[in-house]
């Protein structure tokens, strides 16, 4: 359980280390091995949490926890899982300013994209709340004189979910919410940069909504060992279907191991995001979009703007407009409320972020604001003239930095933006919507908004990537289709005539 460390000094404040704990069975439990690791806080470096290592062993008796559970939570009544939904809504929403700052010291989120986090998190629980009374079959018509025929829809048991940092609340809450609502129990594995937030968290929320013990389990574990435990979940015989949020090339390797091991697999994986801003846009309005667009959550978030395309007769003064206000974004402490731009995540995700841009300006790139880290922080950068070879220009870059590209016209807008491998989402930016229609028709995204940026959620939508952007879709409105099982059943209530 998370608790404060009973070895510092005034353990009651909310700001000193606590200690997170494996969650199996319904017990609150340490690592087999006994090993722990540091959660540190991205902006000061301190360290906020003391964390059980765990490995593949652990994974399984989680896996078994669930499966043991599974049978129970399945056959529970409709109105038994809508309870426990709409408690662990209530207990979210009373945590609020408690889980605002947790957030803000695991993942270095600012108010505004935790407050986004958490509602997003209340709404995903009360939304789900009705999948236990959603229809679940269907009378199938048969010509064979006296069966009747049932299409049935039914959980699949265990549910494997991997779950990343940037949104911890979030995409953890999305990976578990759906699959329990319509009868699964789940194993969730958060990332090593966010375990309280994204992982034992919702492990406490549960606990206190009276979800059965070995519905939801968790582990956590070291930087290192994902692979170790990720092949514990996937190998397991017990487990039926796996969802994971997070890198293209991760979410390649666990998909090659779910084929082998004939699982489904939903995968949400890496964005190259195109925002296409238009001649007949509203100038103004495009410049305050396609900001908050690239630089939300320190451009940290997977939906992020990372190339816009601008239309020629506006290029000028939306390339001056936009860096001007790039320039000026306020950076630094996230529990300060006027900063746009907080830390990066660690020192990795800083120097990667530094290698880029520094490997696109030698090879010609215009540089025109930002481009010098400010430890833990990178500035907001925009950059122009980027070669195609580039890194930036081909690969999912992690952070605070945008490409700016002229286009002729809006064809040409929609061949750069298809260029990319990754399909998520896309937004377009025009004073003729029938025209953004048509645009958004031709984009390859599995997401596309019209006159909006392309950061945008809700819980109940077909969330999902197109390309190397993944397959499946995340949403209350699909949980049914990704997380169950669709059975054929047939009843006769008289003999059949056989011909032999």
């Amino acid at each position: 359980m998370n608790v404060p460390d009973p070895t510092a000094a005034d353990a009651g404040r909310p700001d000193l280390p606590v200690t997170v704990r494996h969650h199996i069975g319904g017990e609150w439990t340490e690592s087999l091995g006994g090993g722990t690791y540091p959660d540190h806080d991205p902006w000061t470096g301190s360290v906020m949490a003391t964390v059980a290592a765990g490995d593949a062993e652990d994974a399984r008796r989680a896996v078994d926890a669930a499966q043991a559970a599974s049978t129970g939570w399945a056959d529970a009544l409709p109105a038994e899982r809508q309870r426990v939904l709409l408690r662990a809504g209530d207990i979210l929403e009373r945590r609020r300013e408690e889980v605002l700052g947790l957030l803000t010291r695991e993942t270095g989120c600012g108010r505004h994209y935790g407050t986004m986090q958490l509602d997003f998190s209340v709404a995903l629980l009360r939304q789900a709340a009705g999948l236990p009374y959603t229809a679940v079959g269907q009378v199938l018509p048969s010509d064979i004189p006296g069966t009747r025929a049932l299409a049935v829809r039914q959980p699949v048991g265990v549910v494997a979910a991997i779950a990343p940092w940037n949104a911890s609340l979030v995409l953890s809450g999305r990976s578990v919410v759906g699959p329990i609502a319509v009868g699964n129990t789940v194993v969730l594995k958060p990332s090593e940069e966010s375990p309280l937030t994204g992982g034992t968290l919702w492990a406490e929320i549960f606990a206190e909504a009276g979800l059965p013990p070995g519905v939801l389990n968790v582990i956590t574990h070291a930087p290192g060992d994902a692979g170790a435990i990720a092949d514990a979940l996937l190998s397991h015989p017990s487990v039926r279907r796996v969802n994971f949020t997070g890198s293209t090339p991760t979410g390649r390797r666990l998909a090659e191991m779910a084929g082998r091991h004939l699982k489904r697999i939903v995968l949400q994986l890496s964005g190259q995001n195109p925002l296409i801003v238009l001649a007949d846009a509203d100038l103004d309005y495009a410049v305050d979009a396609a900001i908050y667009g690239a630089f939300v959550h320190q451009g940290q978030v997977c939906m992020c703007a990372r190339r816009i395309y601008v239309e020629r007769p506006i290029a000028e003064e939306f390339t001056r407009l936009f860096t001007q206000k790039a320039a000026a974004l306020p950076v630094g402490d996230p529990r300060d409320p006027s900063t746009v731009v907080g830390p990066v995540i660690n020192k990795w995700a800083l120097s990667l972020l530094e290698r880029r841009v520094e490997e696109a300006v030698s090879m010609g790139a215009r540089l025109l604001t930002g481009g010098v880290a400010e430890p833990p922080c990178y500035p907001p950068t925009v950059l122009t003239d980027v070669p195609e070879d580039a890194e930036l220009a081909f690969d999912e870059t992690f952070g605070p930095v945008v490409i700016l590209e002229t286009v002729d016209d809006a064809d040409h807008a929609v061949q750069r933006a298809n260029a990319s491998r990754y399909g998520l989402t896309a937004g377009v930016l025009t004073g003729d919507a029938h025209r953004g229609l048509d645009i958004a028709r031709r984009l390859e995204a599995g997401i596309v908004h019209v006159n909006d940026q392309p950061v945008n959620d809700e819980p109940n939508m077909p969330f999902g990537g197109m390309k190397e952007s993944g397959w499946g879709r995340f949403g209350t409105g699909f949980a049914a289709e990704e997380f169950t099982e669709l059975r054929w059943i047939t009843l006769r209530g008289e003999s059949r005539a056989f011909p032999f």
